[in-house]
């Protein structure tokens, strides 16, 4: 009897499991229904309960940190528990913040929200209107899903505007231009959709007008862009405008202008990063750009007078030099400053520009450990109402997180303290090098027992793609399921990422991404190799386009795992660009409707390349249904052909969650929870 194995690359197209990617249809959900129903009566067993009630518990603990941001003077955080599943919005002042048990003023019960009227709400996102901050734009969505309902929301009444601002659900943003006016970037409407499903226009958007009638004022000119943003910038009296239409993931073109519309077209290489405040702009670039006779190199970091380079000035002071292993991660304005996160050697640094007419003066961020992995960000949302304030957070895979308040720059301050959630005492966390196919070095960071086994049960990650970097933190929950149980972690920097600039994250893109691959299958030959562990007991889990990864392990690297764990993932890379915002991730991958693409997504397309009779290790598939980001349609088919070629393969996909885990801290316990122990049983970690 022969085996099914389509789709095959042979013929990429003859696809069986379409029906799948029907998301709500019936055919479709009894699939998911079975599989759900499979899954636990094999792993969500006594155990399984335990160990989610568990980790909901840690998750719901009061004592766990509430981050905060700030707007117009009050610190604002959504907080959830056990008895507020969906969570609270409410608001505070930093001097309260500052207490041990802080006094706070409740603005919106989600709970009671959805309960009243029958919604599965969480609030997604919020916009509010400066100086006052009295009326606001709640973003709710459903499940978690990244599109949302918006609605005008009275923060003095605590109550929802009759008559209000309000859309219908869609992807989009929004921002105030005054009390009566917003800036709306929404894929609401006919014709107001990218084919990756988000906003194609910004409209100007009146109190008291059908948003049918708003005015577009700025709006797609390429066929293929994959959305319109708008922001306004209030450094400058009267306000202006910034309007970027995304070319791709990467590229895009960056307009100036008012109310009325976009006014200039900054002549700015499309794939560099650029922010301004008042009259200074700084550009990161991503690859070299020649300015008359200099070259500047790619990752640098220039800094100009904005209306000095506006008025054709090109006399840029280089602000940031990279080095082979010394990145820019991001940068921002505060207090009239600017901040650059650094990665030097995967060691964080903050430095603090301050420009003037003599010039920019550079100093670090006083009082921040030098290793460990350190977050700093500003704490006003709007930056013109702050005055340089920052928070810090501080943490690696065995000390729980410290959020950190720095005023003025200065020496940081310890606001709160995370709890200690799982025993740590005899593990140690170190760094290594693997050396992948092509003689790359792949750092990867080990988390374990401080005299290793030889057959120590591994829980490896990575991700490697877009640019992300990825950087060991304080993990609660693996720390209780995995560590505290005589577990290792390991999370690997493999290509595709940011740690190192753009030449590390274009080395695993497009054809590329086959040797970050590589990269995650080299360090699971380093373990055996330095003696931790033996092939069948590493676990590997990747989610999003880690599931790529995961599932490319499954096909091309059996032997090297003992069981996989593929969350929210990508996986058919034929279809991809079809399916939710997959259009917009070209840029990542390629485009398969070319030949020169496919050629190589087709290595890497495991839906394609997975075959019967191969020693495929165990895999468990998680996504969630309301993920309208990645569909869920490529769990599910890759589940149907390997069941279909009588692999052990299991499914898992809960209602609600988006492109995450659950929208409440007892779906994520869940999530998890099943995932870990999937893996633990297959590698042999005990669990009881």
């Amino acid at each position: 009897m022969s085996i099914d194995d389509r789709p095959t690359l042979a013929a990429p197209d003859d696809d069986p499991y379409l029906w799948l990617e029907d998301i709500e249809s019936e055919r479709a959900l009894a699939f998911v229904a079975a599989q759900n129903r499979r899954t636990l009566a094999a792993y969500g067993d006594a155990g399984f309960e335990r160990d989610r009630d568990m980790l909901a518990a840690i998750f719901d603990r009061p004592d766990n940190i509430p981050m905060v941001s700030r707007r117009g003077g009050l610190l604002y955080n959504q907080w959830k528990d056990a008895a507020h599943p969906r969570g609270l919005w409410r608001r505070t002042t930093l001097a309260e913040f500052r207490k041990a048990e802080p006094r706070w003023e409740l603005l919106l019960d989600i709970d009671r929200l959805a309960a009243d009227e029958g919604e599965d709400w969480a609030l997604n996102w919020v916009s509010s209107l400066p100086p006052a901050h009295e009326r606001a734009i709640l973003a709710l969505s459903r499940g978690g899903s990244d599109a949302v309902v918006l609605r005008e929301f009275d923060l003095a009444t605590k109550r929802f505007v009759a008559d209000g601002f309000t859309l219908a659900e869609a992807k989009g943003s929004v921002d105030w231009l005054d009390q009566d006016t917003l800036l709306l970037s929404s894929a609401f409407g006919e014709g107001m959709a990218t084919s990756s499903g988000y906003a194609r226009t910004v409209r100007l958007w009146r109190r008291g007008e059908p948003v049918e009638a708003a005015k577009v004022i700025f709006a797609a000119g390429n066929s293929q862009s994959v959305w319109v943003r708008a922001g306004i910038d209030r450094s400058v009296t009267p306000a202006r405008v910034w309007f970027s239409e995304g070319l791709d993931f990467f590229n895009h073109h960056l307009w100036l202008g008012d109310a009325s519309g976009a006014r200039i077209r900054l002549d700015l290489p499309t794939d560099c990063w650029m922010t301004a405040d008042a009259d200074w702009m700084a550009v990161k670039l991503r690859q070299p750009w020649s300015v008359g006779k200099t070259t500047h190199a790619a990752d640098l970091v220039l800094g100009i007078p904005l209306s000095e380079f506006l008025a054709g000035s090109r006399a840029f002071v280089r602000l940031f030099e990279p080095g082979p292993r010394r990145a820019l991660q991001g940068l921002y304005w505060a207090g009239d400053r600017l901040v650059l996160s650094i990665l030097d050697e995967l060691k964080p640094q903050f430095e603090v520009l301050t420009p003037s007419a003599e010039g920019w003066r550079s100093r670090l961020l006083p009082g921040l450990p030098a290793i460990a992995t350190v977050d700093v960000w500003r704490l006003d949302i709007e930056e013109t109402e702050g005055d340089g304030d920052l928070l810090a957070n501080v943490q690696d895979p065995l000390t729980p997180p410290t959020l950190q308040l720095i005023e003025a720059f200065g020496a940081p301050a310890v606001l709160k303290q995370a709890p200690r959630t799982f025993a740590a005492e005899g593990y140690v966390v170190t760094r290594h090098e693997a050396i992948s196919v092509d003689g790359a070095r792949i750092p990867y960071t080990q988390t374990g027992p401080a005299e290793p086994t030889g057959d120590a049960p591994v829980y490896m990650s990575a991700y490697g793609g877009f640019g992300h970097t990825v950087r060991p933190a304080y993990n609660a929950a693996l720390g209780k399921l995995w560590l505290e149980r005589g577990g290792t972690l390991v999370e690997a920097n493999i290509r595709g990422g940011g740690e190192f600039g753009t030449a590390w994250h274009d080395a695993g893109r497009h054809a590329g991404k086959r040797l970050a691959h590589d990269d995650f299958a080299a360090v699971a030959a380093d373990l055996v190799r330095r003696g931790v562990t033996v092939p069948k007991r590493i676990a590997a889990q990747g989610g999003s386009n880690g599931g790529i990864l995961i599932t490319n392990m499954l096909v091309r690297y059996p032997e090297r795992f003992g069981a996989l764990f593929c969350t929210i993932p990508l996986i058919d890379m034929r279809r991809y660009t079809r399916l939710l915002a997959g259009a917009s991730w070209i840029a990542e991958y390629g485009d398969p409707d070319k030949d020169e693409d496919w050629g190589w997504l087709q290595t890497y397309s495991a839906y394609h390349t997975a075959k019967p009779d191969q020693p495929y290790p165990p895999i468990l598939i998680a996504t969630t249904r309301r993920d309208d980001r990645v569909h869920p349609g490529h769990a599910r088919k890759m589940t149907a052909k390997l069941q279909a070629m009588g692999y052990d393969s299991y499914f898992y996909e809960p209602a609600a969650g988006g492109h995450g885990y659950g929208t409440d801290n007892r779906e994520r316990a869940s999530f998890i929870t099943l995932g870990t122990r999937f893996l633990a049983r297959h590698v042999g970690l005990e669990m009881e």
